[in-house]
């Protein structure tokens, strides 16, 4: 196979993502029977088309979003004049969210988009295959790749939404389809994987970077089955312990000496990163996680060619379950020691004092820029300052409001948490403790003599921060209803799913409402 690396996937993606709020997938239209590829690079190619419907994910405003605000890891603030966004963020974080929010239908849309692409690619494929163009042993792994993708946006939907119609066609797609269970949804992702995955290639090399190889569909198969029992009431615990093991002894992946290297603007060499998207500043746009989340004047800091938004923060609560010590944490008034967090008093690439620089609501404690764990309140008039920001990636000197840095979906260390969870689950401490004391070792933590399922939540979220995990960690281990900073407890199960789009309901007549909504 020809080298496949970072650079030659940007050059090969049709539809590049260049705005936090335009999420309309494009289809790919010039694709026909006529003109679709035949040999090894135009596949390639072809398959470019369809991993950038994952472009969505590290802008604002769609599922990742959504996945991420709703938990105790991360709020969006409505500061003053800012943020307010018609209530959506305050709604999202307290769960009292609605079928009318903008975010709710950008998810569903985008994710739709995907699948949507993906069934044009499969059905070309096999179109060739059928007219004796292409010898089906030769698109039998692009085919199987194409699938094990379509399965991923299944995941999502099945995750964030549940009861999602299941289409499988792009031109028999039935134009108002109904739903399916969250069972059938998830058997649907669960025969596709056993079936696709063992066909991907075993390689772990430049060619299949950024790519679902053999290894990334198993990471995805231990996710749905260490979901299952939410997802369908029957536990499979077992099942997502074998893939993971599987993943660990091929040995091809380990940990990182610096958990930072995983994130940083140039990740590519990471072997510990098993799936990623690579986002590039000029080819592959749509990161924005530096503008999402820094104080306008933390512009002066990295040099960033834009002024940010200062929206996305995490929570005190959360901040403070890191011991200082560790090292994922960072270091509070110091930006030249990487940490999950940006907290403390704030300065320019200088080194001078950095200035609020704002109007109302002001800081009570003077002008100068000082990120505070605690947000004095959710809304209306949270300071402009509160709340540490996410600094889990590199902001590179000079960035533009598109970051370089590829984003990080499976990793290595997630498998040994999702290993050490299963083992704990089966009654297997010692191994729970072993698996789990090697990512703590990593982070300068001392080990974890004895380990309690809440011990072991709590390693995942610390680890894990911002990964796009903490939503899925709460549910399954029962903690979603439970109060934490700026959120009331609960006892609602039907808001562990999200409702479908007012949207889709108003326009598909066959659709139902989850329950709840």
């Amino acid at each position: 196979m020809k080298t496949w690396n970072k650079y030659l996937i940007l050059s090969l993606l049709v539809v590049v993502f260049t705005a936090c709020t335009d999420l309309e997938e494009e289809v790919f239209s010039e694709l026909t029977a006529d003109n679709f590829p035949t040999t090894e690079a135009q596949f390639i190619s072809a398959l470019g088309a369809t991993y950038t419907s994952l472009y969505g994910v590290g802008n604002h405003n769609s599922y990742y979003s959504l996945n991420e605000v709703s938990t105790d890891e991360a709020a969006i603030p409505h500061r003053g004049a800012d943020w307010f966004d018609g209530g959506q963020w305050l709604r999202v974080h307290r769960h009292e969210y609605t079928d009318s929010e903008e975010s709710v239908k950008n998810g569903w849309v985008s994710l739709y988009g995907g699948i949507s692409n993906c069934n044009r690619v499969i059905e070309l494929f096999e179109a060739l295959v059928a007219d004796g163009k292409v010898a089906a042993e030769d698109a039998a792994a692009f085919t199987a790749e194409v699938k094990t993708l379509r399965a991923y946006f299944y995941y999502w939907l099945l995750d964030l939404y549940g009861n999602v119609p299941l289409v499988t066609s792009f031109s028999d797609a039935p134009q108002n389809p109904t739903n399916n269970s969250r069972q059938e949804v998830y058997d649907f992702i669960k025969s596709e994987l056993e079936t696709n995955v063992p066909l991907l290639t075993q390689s772990k090399d430049a060619s299949t970077y950024a790519r679902f190889n053999y290894w990334a569909g198993k990471a995805l198969q231990v996710r749905l089955y260490l979901n299952a029992e939410v997802y369908t009431g029957n536990a499979q615990y077992q099942a997502a312990l074998d893939g993971a093991n599987e993943i660990i002894n091929a040995n091809l992946y380990s940990l990182e000496s610096d958990y930072f290297v995983n994130f940083d603007e140039e990740n590519s060499g990471s072997n510990e990163n098993i799936l990623v998207i690579p986002y590039d500043q000029s080819q592959a746009q749509g990161f924005n996680l530096a503008h999402m989340t820094l104080h306008y004047s933390s512009q002066a800091t990295f040099g960033l060619t834009e002024q940010p938004w200062n929206g996305y923060c995490s929570l005190s609560d959360f901040y403070n379950s890191y011991d200082d010590t560790d090292k994922r944490k960072g270091v509070s008034g110091d930006q030249t020691v990487r940490g999950n967090f940006v907290a403390g008093p704030q300065y320019d690439a200088a080194g001078a004092r950095l200035q609020d620089g704002s109007a109302e609501p002001a800081d009570p404690d003077g002008a100068d820029l000082t990120f505070m764990p605690a947000l004095n309140e959710l809304e209306p008039a949270a300071l402009r300052q509160a709340g540490a920001r996410i600094g889990k990636y590199e902001f590179a000197a000079g960035a533009t409001a598109n970051m370089s840095n590829d984003f990080v979906l499976f990793r290595y260390s997630g498998i040994l948490l999702d290993a050490a969870e299963c083992e704990k689950r089966l009654g297997n401490d010692a191994a729970a403790l072993t698996l789990t004391n090697q990512v703590r070792l990593r982070a300068g933590m001392s080990d974890f003599g004895t380990m309690s399922m809440d011990d072991l939540l709590a390693e995942r979220g610390r680890e894990l921060f911002f990964e796009g995990t903490r939503r899925p960690d709460l549910v399954r281990h029962g903690k979603w209803g439970e109060a934490w900073n700026f959120k009331d407890a609960h006892s609602n199960t039907n808001l562990e799913i999200f409702p479908i789009p007012a949207e889709q309901m108003g326009a598909n007549p066959n659709l139902v409402q989850n329950p709840g909504y």
